[in-house]
């Protein structure tokens, strides 16, 4: 029985291809592209807010995970009942509350607050590409706006919960790539220059992965996604690996392979895409600001 549990660790629940055709946000009047825009936005919210409470990746790719879920499938909740800012704070508070390094709802608000003031840096930059300082009164969060943003927090935490039946469990693919790698050989316990190069590109797909609009944390298991993520950066640094099919000994077929190969590759011009398209605007992640743009294409 041990076994059995330690192993159901590595994997994950999959989206169904019912629940990829549809979502509760396309059902309630979202094109496909605004719907991955916005779930992309949110995403990097996320892993922002994460970098400035110092949390480990671990737990805010997690987050990240949790985040995607929630809006997945008829039965998953809409971006326009559900603010993806608020569903952010939501998912990384509620992550990080089980984990070793768990914040204070005052800390996650106080984050969240600072990036979503009219002149964040995460919302926009200077025209002259130099971010300035922001002035802390865009950002201050009175004991009023604080309590009640921590019911809304609380709140959404409890709708993630339900909405997601308390499966919380996210395996992550960062630390199965370390272990493949040092399978091949090509991680040795005296790190050479490019053994870390290789290291560290694998793990940038991987973390780049989570942001991707084809959701591939939510349709491929880890080690499938490790593999990928090593054969994409074994590739861009050089390194050689077995000449035998090597991914099918972690039980990865050609196929997934190749798939996840061209989705994580494809990543860098999509997101570039993404900043040219809201360059001018903000991209919706309040539903009042949701609103605000379904009108404005509607007028065009």
């Amino acid at each position: 029985m041990a076994v059995a549990a330690q192993l159901t660790t590595l994997s994950n629940p999959l989206a169904t291809p019912e629940q990829l055709t549809t979502s509760s946000s396309q059902l309630d009047g979202l094109s496909f592209d605004l719907e991955n825009s916005i779930r992309y936005k949110g995403a990097l919210l996320t892993q922002a807010a994460g970098i400035l409470l110092r949390l480990p990746q671990e737990i805010t790719a997690q987050a990240i995970v949790t985040f995607t879920r929630f809006y997945v499938g008829p039965e998953g909740d809409s971006f326009r009942l559900r603010a993806a800012k608020d569903v952010s704070a939501a998912a990384l508070y509620m992550t990080a509350k089980i984990s070793f390094q768990p914040q204070s709802p005052r800390s996650v608000l106080n984050v969240y607050a600072y990036l979503m003031s009219p002149e964040s840096r995460f919302l926009k930059s200077d025209p002259d590409g130099v971010f300035r300082d922001v002035d802390p009164e865009t950002y201050y969060l009175s004991e009023g706006d604080y309590l009640s943003q921590r019911s809304r927090l609380l709140t959404t935490e409890s709708l993630i919960l339900r909405t997601l039946s308390f499966t919380t469990h996210v395996s992550l693919p960062h630390h199965l790539a370390l272990t493949y790698l040092q399978t091949l050989g090509v991680l040795p316990s005296v790190p050479t220059g490019s053994s870390k190069a290789l290291a560290q590109r694998t793990l940038a797909h991987l973390n780049t992965a989570l942001l991707s609009p084809q959701l591939l944390y939510l349709t491929h298991q880890p080690p499938a996604l490790a593999v990928a993520a090593i054969y994409l950066a074994a590739r861009e640094v050089g390194v050689k690996l077995s000449n035998r099919e090597w991914w099918e000994v972690f039980d990865v077929d050609r196929e997934e392979l190749g798939f996840l190969v061209v989705g994580m590759e494809s990543m860098a011009g999509w997101a570039e895409e993404e900043r040219l398209k809201w360059a001018e605007r903000r991209c919706p992640l309040t539903v009042e600001d949701l609103e605000e743009e379904l009108g404005r294409r509607k007028a065009i």
